[in-house]
């Protein structure tokens, strides 16, 4: 990240002049992690509207370096489960893998979170594929006239994330206690999320854990349906070539995949 000191600054400034914020006064003060988080910041409380092309490109440059110094996972390289060789399970951040589709748990806004520096999926698929991810969810949602119902699917371009596109898909709130509604609108998300990947020519989907963050649908409830649910769309698809990755990011959720897939 220290070598990309000066461009961080760069992005603050114009970033900062664009919402009529104040320049921070220490920013050449600033380490690395500080000028991140203040860029990051920033971007996630941007409202999606066009920037200048020398944004784009010095953006677009920044983000995919840092990408590909943390490196880049391809999903055509992960082992298959025993138990189904459709099946992948993969322990790792998903903004750093290589893969037709990943799927971001969206909320019913659809413009990303809006907290500076969340640890959510949604902000950090956000973060790294660019403000024009947020701009063209907007102009989705602008179209569309209502906020994105529970289950369904929306395909945007993934920008300068090593995937080719994100599905965006809203879960149920569950606060706990998944209620029998929950559990369908669960199963619903990762139905209509394939559907969709399929529609688009996507041979390969990652999935992060749908509702199981803030959302509180419990991990080890959530799973069984996750696998039941993509296992049995898979066997009513058999003409369709698609690998499936169910993306964790705890010790805690791999070790209920595990369990779940005999791995």
């Amino acid at each position: 990240m220290q070598r990309h000191a000066e461009e961080l600054k760069q992005l603050i400034r114009y970033l900062s002049e664009e919402s009529g914020e104040r320049i921070p006064a220490d920013l050449d003060a600033l380490d690395s992690q500080q000028l991140w988080n203040t860029f990051r910041g920033l971007v996630n409380v941007r409202m999606p509207r066009r920037a200048s092309s020398g944004f784009y490109a010095m953006q677009d440059a920044l983000l995919q370096a840092i990408i590909q110094e943390d490196g880049v996972t391809d999903a055509a390289t992960l082992p298959r489960t025993a138990l189904d060789q459709r099946l992948s399970v993969w322990q790792g951040d998903i903004t750093r893998l290589r893969a037709d589709a990943i799927v971001n748990a969206a909320n019913s806004q659809m413009l990303g979170c809006w907290a500076k520096c969340h640890s959510c999926i949604d902000n950090v698929i956000h973060t790294y594929a660019g403000v024009q991810l947020r701009e063209e969810c907007d102009r989705i949602m602008r179209a569309q006239g209502e906020n994105e119902p529970t289950g369904h699917a929306k395909v945007t371009g993934a920008y300068n994330l090593p995937s080719k596109h994100v599905i965006h898909t809203v879960g149920p709130i569950a606060q706990g206690h998944p209620t029998a509604r929950h559990r369908l609108q669960l199963a619903q998300c990762y139905t209509s999320c394939l559907d969709a990947a399929a529609a688009t020519g996507c041979e390969s989907i990652a999935f992060c854990g749908i509702s199981t963050g803030v959302y509180g649908f419990p991990a080890e409830q959530a799973a069984p349906i996750a696998v039941d649910t993509v296992r049995d769309w898979l066997d009513r698809h058999p003409d369709v070539p698609m690998h499936v990755v169910f993306n964790v990011f705890g010790n805690r959720q791999l070790s209920i995949y595990q369990d779940i897939l005999c791995m």
